[in-house]
């Protein structure tokens, strides 16, 4: 029987996502098997009708905060918030995601994305992840939030010891987490307590003072929603933009694709979100019994979502694993779909949009350092060092 486990988490399965989504959808596109802890089980989705199905019913897939600990105090708002309760939320924080508000931000992110190449444009190399795919959307997020860019580095360390924390068993990892969770919910209760009593124009004054259903927020949701978007505000982009600029320094005709037409760079986005799928697994936990794929699935099951194996599964994107910036029907999951698609997702694409826009205008021809060999990170495809010349 197959080990979907073992393949996804396999030695190359990161760097090389495809081949290991192409088993599982054909060997196990729906699995259970047993669990990362004893007397536990693990339910694997894989095929694209499967997942949407998975993502539009959060009331069998629960998004609810035993699906996942990363340390939290509270439960992440909206994310670990199933419908009803979760509509709520997201009538607060949507219009902050806006498509006009992001029109509105795109000056500065711009203005920011120039900076960061200004800092290496004449060395002729950078490690692009730690230079600029790090740093952008980590000062995008401090600038939005309000909060002063000196704490960078300190959100990227509780950044790192949430996702992907330093440690020899499951236990010391968790142990990392708990830590990190303490000081971030330490950090937060600070900044709002500030915010509550003198406000600015950040995003965390109007969590400080926000209201859902005409009351205010308790402290525990505020810190919930802050904690989300640190941890979606920090990483998820950082891992995106490495997956798409090591694909085109790996592919020139691509590249030059998108120099030589810049408004190309929404498709590539889209598509390089669909082929690549930087976040490639998601977890719930099964609220209800229920038969996927004719596999018998119990409530109380971890369930693991392959939106990465959704994404390349040519059922519903004719010729999958090839890249096509002209493809006109694009129904990705990269931003997850049903009540919990993701809440950045107009802040993401503009980001990513902008980044390659003035990338591939500045420093049209790269390539990755001779002998360097870049790897990814499991679950969140960060690259491990993305070494550039030009």
């Amino acid at each position: 029987m197959t080990d979907v486990a073992s393949i996804l988490f396999g030695s190359d399965a990161a760097d090389r996502p495809h081949e290991a989504y192409a088993r599982i959808r054909s060997e196990c596109p729906v699995a259970r098997e047993s669990g990362f802890t004893p007397d536990s089980m693990n339910v694997f989705v894989s095929r694209y009708e499967d997942v949407m199905w998975a993502l539009k019913h959060p009331e069998v897939f629960s998004s609810a905060p035993g699906a996942v600990n990363i340390g939290q105090e509270h439960p992440l708002i909206p994310l670990q918030v199933d419908p009803p309760e979760h509509a709520k939320y997201r009538r607060m924080l949507d219009p902050e995601f806006s498509p006009a508000k992001m029109r509105e931000l795109e000056p500065d992110v711009r203005a920011l994305t120039n900076t960061i190449i200004d800092a290496f444009i004449a060395n002729g190399a950078c490690d692009f992840h730690e230079e600029f795919a790090t740093p952008y959307p980590s000062a995008i997020f401090l600038r939005l939030m309000g909060l002063p860019q000196s704490d960078l580095q300190q959100f990227l360390t509780w950044r790192d010891d949430t996702i992907r924390p330093e440690a020899a068993t499951p236990d010391e990892a968790q142990a990392v987490r708990d830590r990190a969770g303490a000081a971030i919910n330490a950090y937060f209760e600070s900044a709002l307590d500030e915010r509550t009593t003198r406000p600015d124009d950040g995003l965390m004054s109007r969590i400080a003072v926000g209201q859902v259903d005409g009351r205010p927020l308790t402290r525990a949701e505020q810190l919930g929603m802050c904690h989300l978007l640190l941890l979606g505000g920090l990483d998820t982009v950082t891992a995106t933009l490495d997956c798409m600029v090591a694909y085109l320094a790996l592919h020139p005709e691509r590249r030059q694709a998108v120099i030589d037409d810049p408004e190309l760079a929404v498709t590539a986005v889209e598509e390089l979100l669909r082929t690549e799928t930087p976040v490639a697994m998601i977890v719930r936990v099964l609220a209800q019994d229920v038969t996927l794929g004719g596999v018998e699935m119990k409530a109380g099951d971890s369930a693991t979502i392959l939106i990465g194996a959704a994404d390349t599964d040519d059922a519903e994107f004719p010729d999958a694993n090839s890249v096509d910036f002209a493809r006109e029907r694009n129904r990705h999951v990269a931003f997850g779909a049903g009540p919990h698609r993701c809440l950045g997702s107009h802040l993401a694409r503009l980001e990513l949009r902008v980044a390659l826009e003035e990338l591939h205008r500045r420093i049209p021809e790269y390539r990755i350092a001779d002998g360097a060999e870049v790897h990814f990170t499991p679950a969140i495809r960060q690259a491990m060092g993305l070494p550039l010349v030009w």
